[in-house]
């Protein structure tokens, strides 16, 4: 496992971890989830390990919020600089992504699969709709969250945005809030309400029937879905909810969704069958339908 140093055009360094190398042909990139990154989630650390073990790359994508709290050098202004979830801005999630996938196509990996796990791949989802490139050739989509449903069901979101939209019009937008946003996080006023406004991820609403579809349609690559049976942030049928998602897309029938039976949201206890569910969908996916001569992308 490598640190890696990956610069945004906006003079971000994010700093994010490899497992393997460019001996191999494939990598996959994967984008987390909010706060979540490889040193907690154990998720994330198996299917990093269980890849480089079976010649696939991969690179945990940290992003703009995988941390609460951590510097960063801006390399636009010369000097070292505090993010995180506590103070993100969700309009850059498209920069992030791209930074990654163009950080891993330098390489030289020859086969790029872009992944995400929870908010994560509303992310890629959000990417892989409205890139103009094809610098990727498989997706895997899993756990992802319908965030106008995900605000109703988590606990003290209401009372977070009523604060934050308090604490923004007196001016105080930089304070974080006096309790943890969702259960888990800590957050400043403005980076609430810009999570609650984020249309760009709004790319997955089943249950709550706000966002659009758009991204998901646009996505050119084939690609798998991957959820929980007992993801409980997917109302009462998980699986019902990824196949939705997938008849959302150009060509479905390309597509794969894949129920992990006992599994939850973050795959608690189950992080091995998650690791091995990810090297599957990159072994039948990808590589078999290219040694067969099939076509990958698109």
């Amino acid at each position: 496992m490598e640190i890696i140093k990956v610069r945004t055009p906006r003079g971000l360094e994010l700093k994010g971890v490899m497992f393997g190398n460019t001996d191999s042909d494939t990598v996959l990139v994967m984008l987390t989830g909010i706060c979540s990154n490889v040193f907690q989630n154990e998720l994330l650390y198996s299917t990093g390990k269980l890849l480089s073990e079976n010649n696939v790359a991969c690179i945990i994508a940290h992003a703009h919020d995988s941390f609460s709290c951590f510097a960063y050098t801006d390399f636009s202004t010369g000097k070292q600089r505090h993010a995180g979830t506590f103070n993100d801005d969700f309009n850059m999630v498209y920069e992030d992504v791209e930074s990654y996938v163009k950080y891993a196509k330098e390489l030289g990996f020859k086969k790029i699969v872009l992944g995400g796990h929870s908010l994560g791949s509303n992310k890629i989802i959000h990417y892989l709709g409205n890139t103009p490139d094809d610098f990727t050739d498989y997706f895997i989509i899993s756990s992802p969250v319908d965030i106008m449903h995900w605000w109703s069901v988590m606990p003290n979101i209401d009372k977070c945005f009523k604060m934050a939209k308090s604490w923004v019009e007196e001016g105080r937008g930089d304070d974080i809030l006096p309790f943890l946003f969702g259960g888990f996080s800590p957050m400043s006023a403005k980076t609430v309400l810009g999570f609650y406004n984020a249309q760009n991820l709004k790319n997955c609403p089943v249950l709550s029937k706000q966002g659009e579809t758009k991204s998901l349609y646009n996505i050119k690559p084939n690609g798998s879905f991957i959820i929980g049976s007992k993801d409980s942030v997917t109302g009462e049928s998980p699986k019902k909810f990824m196949e939705t998602l997938n008849l959302w897309t150009k060509n479905p029938k390309n597509n794969r969704v894949i129920e992990v039976e006992g599994a939850s949201h973050i795959f608690y206890g189950m992080h091995e069958e998650y690791a091995r569910t990810i090297l599957d969908c990159i072994d039948l996916g990808l590589n078999r339908l290219s040694a067969a001569g099939l076509k990958v992308n698109g």
